[in-house]
């Protein structure tokens, strides 16, 4: 017999769900340490991190490197830049999964490179592969009203999948800018 979950919230029980679902939950921030889950017919919550099971998937996130921090270590920052001899390109990934389940994309980001979930929906992705190619890759993940945002850190350029025309518009004119200025700084 498979084990399955109800959750509690709002006092308002909701499952059950099975342990697939509660990995697809917890990736996408629906399920946290906190959250009041009981196992098969039990009554008993508990929070979700006590749970044998689920706690995997609360574990702490690595540490930071010091040159991540707000304050920084005083070196020259190299969020974006490859180390000399390398190839390939630094990525953000960012999306807004609103029909679809997130670890289908998920699975996705990880095939085009060592990649890091830095919050719900949201990596960070080492690639050879392009911008528009990793895009690509990734919108066959997306169902229609799903939207994605990614920014080669390294090239300073973005793609977007699924944004309003109103909206493209602004993204387009946004980065520009930024080009623009950054290009008469120089």
């Amino acid at each position: 017999m498979t084990t399955a979950w109800t959750i509690k919230a709002n006092d308002r029980c909701y499952g059950p769900y099975t342990a697939e679902q509660m990995r697809a939950f917890a990736g996408e921030g629906r399920l946290a340490a906190h959250s009041l889950v009981a196992r098969g017919g039990d009554e008993k919550y508990r929070a979700a991190s006590e749970d044998e099971e689920l706690a995997a998937l609360f574990k702490p996130a690595p540490k930071r490197p010091v040159f991540f921090t707000a304050e920084g270590d005083g070196a020259e920052q190299s969020f974006g830049r490859l180390e000399t001899g390398t190839t390939g390109a630094h990525f953000v990934v960012v999306a807004d999964m609103k029909s679809r389940s997130i670890s289908g994309l998920e699975e996705e980001i990880f095939k085009c490179g060592p990649a890091f979930s830095v919050m719900p929906q949201a990596w960070l992705l080492t690639s050879e592969m392009s911008l528009n190619a990793i895009r690509n890759a990734l919108v066959q993940r997306l169902g229609r009203l799903d939207v994605l945002f990614i920014v080669d850190a390294t090239r300073n350029k973005a793609a977007w999948f699924n944004y309003a025309p109103e909206a493209d518009s602004r993204i387009r004119y946004i980065w520009q800018k930024a080009q623009e200025q950054a290009a008469a700084a120089e």
